[in-house]
């Protein structure tokens, strides 16, 4: 009996048990994430890997990019405010070390912007903090389920409004429609989050 795996009748289901057992292992997906808030980071770790996933953590820029060559992931989390480096720059610098890897940022309300420079330089998602396993898990989802046309028309960025209204909807969607709820997650009061509401969308 080889340690860890039952034993087998014959040598070629040997084979095959320890095959299929390695490839079972070495298939789960490896995601990173880089915050350097060490509670919140260890809870998400925990809680990605109770989700079958190989998860790991680091603590800055630096620590991720030594981590991302050595670890390879498959995908990572990214907050945007860190000391000891930028996040938006360690978006690039992690997509230099393979170009294949998923990354979602996280930010707070007041980073929308940066946020969206971080989509600019490869980043696939961005989510408001905090933020769950599993609305970081959907996000890489949905960004995997989206699709562009071979070649798409030069666009112009969105003005700023723009981008607060889309962030906007896109946590009330989030929350289920509930307007006290999104204006407790976006961290304004409930009546400023109405009259942003009431006004038309802003031109793109």
């Amino acid at each position: 009996m080889i340690s860890g795996y039952p034993l087998i009748a014959d040598a070629e289901s040997l084979s095959f048990a320890f095959v299929s057992a390695i490839l079972t292992e070495t298939a789960k997906l490896k995601i990173m994430v880089v915050d350097d808030d060490a509670t919140f980071r260890d809870r998400l770790v925990a809680a990605l890997s109770a989700r079958k996933l190989n998860a790991c953590g680091s603590g800055s820029p630096a620590e991720a990019l030594e981590a991302a060559g050595r670890f390879r992931p498959d995908r990572v989390v990214v907050d945007l405010r860190m000391p000891g480096g930028s996040g938006i720059d360690l978006v690039s610098d992690l997509l230099e070390v393979d170009s294949e890897m998923e990354i979602v940022v996280l930010t707070s309300y007041g980073s929308i912007a940066t946020a969206m420079d971080a989509l600019r330089r490869g980043a696939v998602d961005y989510l408001t903090k905090p933020a769950d396993a599993d609305q970081i898990l959907a996000a890489f989802e949905r960004a995997g389920e989206t699709t562009s046309p071979p070649n798409p028309a030069p666009q112009t960025a969105p003005s700023l409004a723009r981008v607060e209204w889309e962030h906007i909807q896109r946590v009330l969607t989030d929350c289920g429609g509930n307007i006290s709820r999104a204006a407790r997650v976006l961290g304004i009061h409930r009546r400023s989050l109405q009259r942003k509401l009431s006004k038309y969308p802003p031109i793109p």
